[in-house]
């Protein structure tokens, strides 16, 4: 089955682990916990490492661990974050990593995207099999 998800999620905690400045760049290290909203209804606990320099790009790189349904089907799945920003323009992708996907999830596949204005919106193209 091939679907579509779209929502919302809300940051309820960001925890700064550590941060180091270089030279051109600051680095960071981030724990965040989310809850989330619309076709995905559950939480998450995310790692991102952050890097911004001066003029203002950034990125940032992490692993996520969602718990809650998706679809009405209950399991869990990690998501592969990749982002960065550059003269104002964002992006921000998902990659579900193959094989992590269990319960009502297990064998779950597919990317998409994070967008934030007015809140942070997601948006998960996925292929789960059939239940």
């Amino acid at each position: 089955m091939n679907g579509h998800a779209t929502g919302t999620f809300d940051i309820t905690n960001w925890t700064e682990l550590a941060t180091e400045d270089k030279e051109g760049a600051t680095f960071g290290r981030n724990h965040i916990t989310k809850t989330f909203h619309g076709d995905l209804v559950g939480t998450s606990t995310t790692e991102i490492l952050t890097v911004v320099t001066p003029q203002g790009p950034a990125a940032y790189v992490g692993v996520e661990h969602f718990d809650g349904t998706l679809h009405g089907r209950k399991g869990t799945f990690t998501l592969q974050h990749s982002a960065g920003s550059h003269n104002g323009e964002q992006w921000m992708k998902w990659q579900i990593v193959p094989t992590s996907g269990t319960g009502e999830l297990a064998d779950l596949t597919g990317e998409g995207a994070i967008r934030v204005d007015d809140g942070h919106h997601y948006l998960l193209d996925y292929t789960l099999p059939e239940a």
